[in-house]
């Protein structure tokens, strides 16, 4: 990179009209039907998430209603609602996840 090009670079990360994208969490829904083990797969395998953390979420959702899943930006939670409905659709569980943007 010459250095004309670092300079530019550091223009544009002071740009006052850039602005951190929006950010979106993911939420997981209880229901009386899908497994408890099949969401834990889930976290751990859509979300990264550590087999301990998984389970916290789990229970979380199972006592509460629902929980937070992770936070992205839009377009990332999006694709994690997607990859977490098909999942469930190809596993035959009704798995309820959906993304709203965050507070």
């Amino acid at each position: 990179m010459s250095e004309r090009e670092g300079q530019d670079l550091d223009v544009a990360l002071d740009d006052p009209k850039l602005k951190e994208p929006n950010r979106h969490s993911v939420w997981i829904h209880n229901d009386n039907y899908t497994a408890m083990e099949f969401v834990v797969e889930v976290l751990v395998r859509v979300f990264k998430k550590s087999e301990d953390q998984a389970t916290q979420i789990m229970l979380t959702v199972h006592n509460n209603g629902k929980a937070v899943a992770g936070i992205f930006v839009q377009e990332i939670a999006e694709m994690k609602v997607h990859q977490t409905l098909s999942m469930a659709k190809a596993r035959g569980f009704p798995l309820l996840c959906t993304s709203e943007p965050s507070t």
